[in-house]
C-alpha cells in the first residue's frame, strides 16, 4: 500500500507540473504565481514548490520573484527531438496501413533539385508495375504526382522558371510539356490539396499524391499511391491526404 500511495503521489506531481507548463505556454510574457495558481487550480504554495523544482531543472525560468516563463531547457529538448525525427521512420507505419487499405503500392519521396527521389515504398509481391521498383529512383517533378505538389508549393513564378530550365521533357503521350498547361494543372493542385499523375511518367500507371509538412510548415516529402490505371480509384485521394496529414502531425506539423 505505501508504494502504491507513493506512485499515485508521483503521478499527481507530474500532472501538476504539466498543468503549469501548459499554463505558461499560453502566455507570451512572464506570468506571476497568483495567476498560474488560479489557472491550474493549485494552491499557491503547491504551485510555488513545483515551480521551484522546475526552475532548478531549467524547464522554467524565474524572471523576478514570483514571475515565471518557459525555460531554455525546453528549447534544447525540442531541438534534440527534432534532430532525431526521421520522416521515413515516422511514415512507414502509416504507409503500411494505407497499403493494407488500398492494396496498391505506396511511395514516399522527397525533392532533390528538379527531381523527386523515392526513399521508401510498400507493395505486394504480385505488383506488375515497373515504376519505383528501386528505392533511390528519380523522376522529373512535372511527371509525378508528388513532384507536382512541390511545384505547386513553389508558386507560379518558380514553376515557370522550372519549365524554362528543364524544357519539360516528354515521357509519355500524357506528359505535360506545355508550360501553360502545367501552370493550370498546378493551380488545380493548390485548390484541391493533392495531385495526380495520369500515365504521365509511364504508360498504364497512374498515381495520386499529397504533401507532408514539418513543424515549420515546410513541405518536406510526399506520399503517393501508384497503381495500374484501370485499378486506380480517384476516391483514394481522400485517404492519401489523410495519411499524409497524419504523418505531418507525427513530425510536428500543426495546422
Amino acid at each position: 500500500m505505501p508504494r502504491q500511495k507513493e506512485t499515485r503521489s508521483s503521478i499527481q506531481v507530474i500532472d501538476r507540473m504539466m498543468s503549469l507548463l501548459g499554463a505558461l505556454s499560453r502566455h507570451g510574457s512572464p506570468v506571476n504565481l497568483k495567476q498560474l495558481a488560479a489557472e491550474t487550480r493549485l494552491h499557491p504554495s503547491t504551485a510555488h514548490r513545483i515551480l521551484s523544482v522546475m526552475v532548478g531543472s531549467r524547464l522554467v525560468d524565474r524572471i523576478e520573484p514570483g514571475t515565471y516563463r518557459l525555460g531554455i531547457r525546453l528549447l534544447e529538448l525540442g531541438n534534440l527531438v527534432k534532430s532525431r525525427i526521421s520522416v521515413r521512420q515516422e511514415s512507414l507505419p502509416h504507409m503500411q496501413s494505407l497499403h493494407q487499405e488500398l492494396g496498391e503500392t505506396i511511395n514516399l519521396s522527397v525533392r532533390h533539385d528538379d527531381e523527386v527521389v523515392y526513399i521508401e515504398r510498400t507493395s505486394g509481391n504480385n505488383s506488375m508495375m515497373r515504376v519505383v521498383q528501386i528505392i533511390g529512383a528519380r523522376a522529373p517533378l512535372h511527371i509525378t504526382a508528388v513532384g507536382k505538389i512541390f511545384l505547386a508549393e513553389d508558386g507560379p513564378e518558380k514553376c515557370a522558371e522550372y519549365a524554362r530550365r528543364t524544357g519539360l521533357p516528354r515521357y509519355t503521350d500524357n506528359t505535360l510539356t506545355d508550360a501553360d498547361a502545367l501552370a493550370k494543372e498546378l493551380e488545380k493542385v493548390r485548390r484541391q490539396g493533392y495531385a495526380s499523375d495520369d500515365e504521365e511518367a509511364e504508360k498504364g500507371v497512374s498515381c495520386i499524391g499529397a504533401g507532408i509538412y514539418n513543424d515549420e510548415g515546410r513541405l518536406v516529402a510526399g506520399l503517393s499511391v501508384s497503381a495500374p490505371s484501370d485499378r486506380l480509384n480517384k476516391a483514394w485521394a481522400a485517404q492519401v491526404r489523410q495519411t499524409a496529414e497524419r504523418i505531418s502531425r507525427a513530425i510536428g506539423h500543426q495546422r
